[in-house]
């Protein structure tokens, strides 16, 4: 508000001082414009020197002087004056706006003045005058005629209307200065909202949130605002969750490993053997938590997943060649995508045999566990699909968030996981822009397939390069 009010007063103050120089110009150029006139006028009349009225020509320059200044009528502040070779004066008709017939220092400055016009500088004030000297017949000097105009005058009139001016604008300054502190009050009143809101919102308190009101750009600003305390709220709750349940999962193998260690006997060997067996696989589920947690904290960074260009017969093939290492199940490859795809070769594979290890935990020996993999000009997919008991409907979303191993299920039941597979395996379709999608019927087996979209025309430049090579 104070730049405006600044920028307004520059502004005010240009204007009146523009406004002055241009008037006060304007009056000195009308001043010298009528004095001009004037001097012209009387030249001409001199010049004629023939009285209109009788036609006999004028005997002297005192008459020729009297007769042309008693036919003028003059302005306020003009003053016409006629001083004879005798040095008498003419005087015009009514009162001088400054004394100058009266005042014998003024007038024979004028005359004793070579020039033909001048300022006369009084305690009056400045007088402007045109000074046009009266000839005989002969070129004797035979009087003068002088017309002057009184400047200052006119100053003053433009300066008492320039502080009138300037008196309006100080007002309408003011007047601009409150109504601006009252108008920019009610603009910003919502950002203070937002300001004061963002000022009540601390760690432990993501529930305050603004009121959007109106459809203009605060409100779009309060809005995003919103969505963003909605999506810190979802974040922080994110992020309290899986600190209290990584706490949780990490506490357990440590507290099944120091009641072992409390209760070991020094002269049993086998017990100490088991005990050291147990241990050991509690140290080995610990070391996996936190490899899948450093992999997950890896998959916000921008290189987690690194594209190229893979050929998917070959990925496929590698990907169902280790399969068959993760358990003693009828491994089937139902089918297998021809040309290339855009995606990260062993990210991909990495989430496969998450999924195939998921499977894996869910069957039988004997069971059947299906792989595949199929693309088109959208995507890459790949599947695994096994024969056990499902997935329940009400577990269907919590599977795929951190640590959770749905309300039943081998993971949990023999131990085998921490929760986070499904994750890894989310993370990782996210990292190439896709989705994990769960097809599943309890007590019919699940099957679990990884959609990897492709840019437009990939597959097409694909097909094309290969044409090209044939």
């Amino acid at each position: 508000m104070a730049w405006l009010v600044l920028l307004l007063l520059v502004a005010l103050v240009t204007v009146v001082v523009v406004t002055r120089n241009l008037l006060v110009a304007e009056a000195e150029s009308d001043a010298t414009d009528a004095l001009n006139q004037e001097a012209e006028e009387f030249k001409q009349f001199a010049a004629a020197g023939v009285d209109q009225e009788t036609g006999a020509r004028y005997e002297n320059g005192t008459e020729l002087l009297e007769r042309h200044i008693s036919r003028q009528f003059l302005d306020d502040d003009e003053i016409v004056l006629g001083i004879t070779a005798e040095g008498a004066i003419v005087p015009q008709r009514g009162r001088e706006a400054i004394a100058l017939a009266e005042r014998a220092s003024r007038w024979q400055q004028i005359v004793a003045n070579p020039a033909s016009t001048d300022i006369l500088p009084t305690r009056d004030g400045r007088l402007r005058w045109v000074k046009v000297p009266v000839v005989d017949d002969v070129g004797n000097a035979d009087g003068t005629f002088v017309v002057a105009y009184a400047i200052d005058r006119e100053i003053r009139e433009i300066d008492e209307t320039i502080r009138t001016l300037v008196l309006v604008s100080a007002i309408g300054l003011v007047v601009a200065a409150i109504a601006s502190w009252v108008v920019s009050g009610q603009i910003l009143e919502p950002v203070n909202l937002v300001r004061r809101a963002a000022a009540r919102i601390s760690h432990d308190d993501l529930t305050e949130r603004i009121a959007v009101e109106g459809r203009d750009d605060i409100a779009a600003l309060s809005e995003q605002f919103n969505g963003m305390l909605d999506r810190l709220e979802h974040a922080f709750g994110a992020q309290r969750q899986f600190l209290d349940d990584a706490s949780h999962e990490l506490r357990t193998p440590i507290t099944i490993i120091r009641g072992n260690l409390e209760f070991v006997g020094d002269d049993d060997p086998a017990e100490r053997a088991e005990v050291v067996r147990l241990c050991t696989d509690e140290l080995d589920r610990m070391g996996r938590i936190v490899e899948d947690l450093l992999l997950l904290a890896k998959a916000e960074r921008p290189d987690f997943v690194v594209a190229g260009e893979v050929g998917l017969v070959d990925l496929t093939s590698d990907i169902y060649a280790k399969l068959g290492a993760l358990g003693d199940r009828r491994w089937e490859l139902e089918s297998i995508a021809e040309g290339e795809g855009l995606l990260d070769g062993q990210r991909v594979t990495q989430a496969v045999i998450q999924l195939a290890h998921n499977a894996v935990g869910h069957t039988r020996a004997g069971d059947v566990i299906r792989f595949g993999s199929a693309v088109t000009a959208a995507e890459a997919s790949f599947w695994v699909a096994d024969t056990g008991d499902g997935v329940r409907p009400e577990d269907a979303e919590a599977i795929f968030q951190r640590f959770s191993r749905g309300s039943a299920g081998g993971a949990r039941a023999n131990h085998t996981g921490a929760g986070l597979g499904l994750t890894i395996v989310t993370a990782i379709a996210e990292g190439h822009g896709g989705h994990v999608e769960l097809q599943t019927t309890y007590r019919h087996g699940a099957r679990f397939s990884l959609h990897l979209p492709q840019p437009a025309g990939h597959h097409e430049r694909i097909e094309h390069r290969e044409d090209d090579t044939a």
